[in-house]
């Protein structure tokens, strides 16, 4: 091949400025920027916590201040669970579930932080705030990232105790992971930052490292407590019961006592810098090379309507070293991408819905967003080859879900369906899953929605999720909820017919938000779609520190 030869494998279009200043294209660049800038002040509420003047005023940092203190400076920092909690308890003013979470460098070495946020609620766990810290947890031992705990919490949120502190994957949960991660040999170091009291004070126990800074207090009952079970005398004191001194020159359950959170977490970079290196990655990784195109051009790819179809390789040529992707089977199964490509140097394998319709002069025309017989197999197919070749795999969605129809189901929709579905389940290579635009029914589960394990899945704004469009469902919903009121011997009149079709499209559409699902930690993040290449990066370096790949096995497939 010569220089004056096109590369057959380099996607995307050069917008020239008429094209860029088009109707079309500015008009979904400012519908993708007017859902940014709803997100950024949401964002920006949610990292001012409760405000710093207490904690100030008791001479500590909040935990956002301390991450700053903490981290490598100029470092990337991938939050988890930002909006964990959003929405969810108004009533008590809990915004990100009261605590920060994310991995970033420290000392050079990526950790896994968890910083409880002492400034709401005094830190106390709310049900969001156990499952985030899960999510962190399980991010750790996937990935074998060792831990930092920045420990400054109330325990359990006394108000919602029910639902914090019995069930299987609840505040328990926490203390078994912490304890199955050091079987694990993966490192762990706590800072007792403030409060750490009652079943939250075996967290930082169960570490490797434990520091303490003075003013802290580490106890499973405080001193109000011990005096009215008559366990301690009338005039002991938090300090006397389990403060740093007590623990340092006593019970001596503490490595080191600080005077402040400054050289609390100073210790912690000195601790950090004494560690190892990781194991060698087992993925191939070359020499980053820029994409051809500009990201911020994806701000005006993505249609304003969401009927609208694109070419989804437009999104891939902005987001893919040298906009190329070696595609498999590109004249097959056209409604799914598949192909392998580089991503920050990292070699991934590619699986992209296709939203363009897929014209032919032989057959009937293909919907793009929906997984039919063919793309199914190809996809089934494809996360095989990555996996036999120890390849990370990078999903992005837009899927409405499989075809249906008589025909559909004559060609075995369900069988072909089942195969990707077991593929991607028993997937033993990292999987990262972006949530573009609508992500549907099945067609969620086959793409590596939330249940099937990625290691990191996040979404633009532009993101809708559900086990069916918001149209559908509220046709669905309404026509349900007519045929009960007629049951009941009532008439529903158009007027009615009309503003029931609105209350429960209004909810469905609420429901379908990508924030409401980051609420619940359905997805990790929603991301600027500028950011998607340098959220996955960060993703693949956090995959590639864990060098073990099990064996591939997906059990039965019908054939």
């Amino acid at each position: 091949m010569t220089d004056a030869t096109p590369d057959p494998h380099v996607l995307g279009t050069a917008f020239d400025e008429e094209a860029l200043n088009g109707d079309g294209f500015m008009a979904n660049r400012m519908a993708m920027e007017e859902k940014l800038g709803v997100l950024r002040e949401v964002n920006e509420a949610l990292r001012e916590g409760g405000g710093d003047e207490r904690q100030h005023a008791k001479g500590r940092l909040t935990a956002r201040e301390r991450l700053d203190d903490l981290l490598d400076p100029d470092a990337p920092f991938l939050e988890i669970g930002l909006h964990a909690g959003w929405g969810m308890y108004d009533e008590w003013g809990i915004p990100s579930a009261n605590v920060v979470t994310g991995v970033g460098s420290v000392s050079g070495r990526r950790f896994m932080v968890i910083a409880n946020d002492a400034t709401i609620k005094a830190g106390a766990f709310v049900p969001m705030t156990a499952k985030k810290v899960l999510r962190a947890q399980r991010i750790a031992m996937e990935n074998h990232l060792p831990l930092i705990y920045l420990v400054d919490s109330a325990g359990v949120f006394l108000p919602l105790q029910d639902e914090v502190f019995p069930d299987k994957d609840d505040f328990g949960k926490v203390f078994d992971y912490n304890a199955r991660i050091s079987a694990l040999g993966i490192p762990q170091i706590s800072a007792i930052l403030g409060q750490c009291v009652a079943g939250g004070a075996y967290l930082p126990v169960i570490c490797d490292h434990l520091i303490m800074t003075e003013g802290s207090g580490l106890y499973l009952a405080a001193a109000e407590l011990a005096k009215a079970a008559r366990l301690a005398g009338p005039d002991i004191t938090n300090e006397e019961i389990g403060g740093a001194g007590v623990h340092a020159q006593i019970s001596g359950t503490i490595d080191h006592r600080c005077g402040t959170d400054q050289e609390a977490l100073a210790m912690i970079r000195d601790i950090a810098s004494r560690m190892g290196p990781p194991a060698p990655s087992p993925f191939d990784r070359s020499d980053t090379v820029a994409p051809l195109y500009d990201p911020e051009e994806l701000l005006g790819i993505m249609p304003a309507d969401e009927r609208q179809p694109y070419d989804s390789r437009e999104i891939l040529a902005r987001i893919l070293d040298g906009s190329v992707l070696h595609e498999v089977k590109p004249e097959f199964g056209r409604t799914l991408i598949c192909g392998w490509g580089r991503i920050g140097g990292y070699s991934v394998g590619i699986v992209a819905n296709q939203a363009d319709t897929i014209r032919r002069d032989d057959a009937p025309w293909e919907t793009g967003r929906v997984l039919y017989p063919e793309s199914a197999i190809k996809g089934a197919r494809f996360v095989m080859e990555c996996n036999q070749m120890r390849i990370p795999l990078v999903f992005i969605h837009d899927v409405n879900g499989f075809i249906v129809g008589t025909d559909a189901e004559h060609a075995g929709i369900i069988r072909h369906g089942a195969k990707m579905v077991n593929a991607v389940a028993n997937s033993v290579v990292p999987k990262i899953s972006i949530i573009v635009g609508g992500s549907f029914g099945a067609g969620h589960y086959a793409m590596c929605g939330r249940a099937y394990r990625p290691r990191y899945i996040a979404a633009w704004p532009t993101a809708r999720y559900s086990v069916m469009g918001g149209g559908q469902a509220a046709g669905v919903l309404v026509g349900l909820r007519e045929a009960q009121i007629r049951r009941d011997g009532g008439e529903v009149t158009e007027g009615q017919h009309e503003a029931l079709l609105e209350e429960i499209h209004e909810r469905y559409a609420e429901q379908m938000d990508p924030v409401y699902g980051a609420a619940r930690l359905w997805l990790d993040a929603v991301i600027p779609p500028q950011r998607t290449r340098d959220v996955i990066v960060q993703a693949l370096e956090m995959a590639a520190h864990n060098p073990e790949i099990p064996p591939f096995r997906t059990g039965n497939l019908q054939v």
